[in-house]
């Protein structure tokens, strides 16, 4: 009994550590009554408010463009290590976590001088973000993907598949990738809530997206602002609740 009350009272406190922010920015951004309407209309919005409208716009195609590119190079590497080069499996996890123990302000000084030279060959647009983003994601994607591959017998199916003659880029695509579907969207997700929650890179950088454009909107419209913030967050978990169900219901298919 004592165990049951006090795994309630954990919850109880959680749940209201977790829903009480939530709770205030949805009584905050409510209180005009014409800020949610405004955000459900595009032409106005952006007429209103262009820079949010860059934000959102640079958000969301840095989101997609760093899921591709991070999945382009992770899932190759990580098969490929497993398959023929196993011993450096330790060092390339090492790599990839390196991220992790860097402070993003120390990444952003590093970062300074390479991007000089982006912006000398591809100029200083939003959608270059996507290469600091994506060695940001690593730890996170790499750690989902390589859990995955711990879950499946890559060598075997490999082997059978070229046996009959498959190559390497159809190995990838259509035998280990089908068997790694919800490792492979629970990374695509983590990149996803990353990129939309990120904020230091891009604000020392001089980039736009969507938390630096909340950021400088708080200062003259701070009930749009928490408005914005708080449907970027709905927006995570309805992603996350997409992606869970999209996967679940292509388990259920190939199974």
């Amino acid at each position: 009994m004592a165990r049951v009350i006090f795994r309630w009272t954990v919850l109880s406190v959680m749940g209201v550590f977790f829903l009480l922010p939530l709770v205030a920015m949805v009584e905050f951004s409510t209180r005009d009554p014409k800020t949610w309407p405004l955000l459900l209309d595009w032409p106005r919005l952006s007429a209103e408010y262009p820079a949010l409208t860059e934000g959102i716009v640079a958000s969301l195609a840095q989101a997609a463009l760093t899921s591709l590119l991070m999945l382009a190079l992770l899932v190759p590497t990580a098969v490929w290590v497993r398959l023929r080069l196993p011993r450096l499996r330790r060092l390339v996890e090492f790599l990839c976590l390196l991220p992790l123990t860097i402070p993003a302000i120390v990444l952003v000084v590093g970062l300074a001088p390479v991007y000089a030279w982006v912006n000398y060959f591809l100029g200083g647009s939003s959608l270059t973000l996507v290469f600091a983003y994506t060695i940001l994601v690593l730890p996170y994607a790499y750690r989902a993907i390589d859990a995955g591959l711990s879950a499946i017998d890559v060598k075997t199916l490999a082997e059978a598949a070229r046996s009959l003659g498959a190559g390497w880029f159809t190995v990838i695509v259509r035998v280990v990738l089908p068997n790694i579907r919800s490792a492979v969207l629970s990374a695509a997700f983590l990149t996803v809530a990353l990129v939309l929650g990120e904020f230091t890179i891009a604000s020392l950088l001089h980039r736009t997206n969507l938390q630096v454009a909340i950021e400088f909107l708080g200062k003259s419209s701070a009930g749009v602002s928490v408005a914005v913030s708080l449907a970027a967050l709905l927006l995570a978990f309805v992603l996350l609740l997409v992606l869970s169900l999209a996967g679940n219901s292509k388990r259920g298919k190939t199974s």
